[in-house]
């Protein structure tokens, strides 16, 4: 199985076994990626756990809730492509996702 593909902000990448059930910020944050601080502890208020998904993943995604989508409109690193990776949990058919974490902002 391909995993869970986080690309840090140094441009380092790791390979995290998929846990299905566990939201991807409880992934990272468990793997000891301690670039994503996760300060909220996945309630969806701070924004630390910001994350860039590869395109061709993101049609696998729920929809931004408005809740993620605000606090993601106070990043200025934001893209077409950021997500809160406490929003996202993790499934099967997430084998091979591609993250990069984003740039503190």
């Amino acid at each position: 199985m391909t995993g869970i593909i986080v690309t840090t902000r140094e441009s380092e990448s790791r390979t995290l076994e998929l846990e299905p059930e566990a939201t991807l910020m409880q992934l990272i944050c468990d793997a000891g990626v301690d670039e994503l601080l996760a300060l909220c502890g996945g309630v969806c208020s701070c924004g630390t756990c910001h994350v860039y998904v590869d395109a061709e993943f993101l049609p696998l995604l729920p929809p931004v809730e408005e809740d993620e989508d605000l606090i993601l409109q106070e990043s200025p690193a934001r893209q077409p492509n950021s997500r809160l990776s406490c929003q996202i949990r993790l499934t099967e058919a997430l084998q091979g996702l591609r993250v990069t974490i984003a740039p503190e902002g």
